[in-house]
């Protein structure tokens, strides 16, 4: 954890950035008057979002599908 007044914050933003990046410091406390006040962290991005309709047209549905419900099937084909 480092711990900085608000000028050195506003001075360094981007080398925090860059820190926190680079897993070189895992938080950083910003001070007022000696008392902190906020703390900046890295965001995990572990897990990338979920898209979806990333693989439409890349394969085929066969026609002996047994479907279990028609809106369902719908959707699968691209139906309105």
């Amino acid at each position: 954890m480092c711990t900085m007044n608000v000028l050195e914050a506003k001075t360094k933003f981007s080398k925090i950035l860059e820190m926190l990046e680079n897993h070189d410091e895992n938080e950083f406390v910003i001070c007022r008057r000696n008392k902190p006040v906020a703390k900046i962290v890295l965001i995990p991005q572990d897990n990338p979002p979920i898209r979806i309709g990333i693989a439409k047209g890349k394969f085929t549905i066969p026609d002996d599908i047994h479907y279990l419900d028609d809106e369902i099937a719908a959707e699968f084909l691209g139906e309105d």
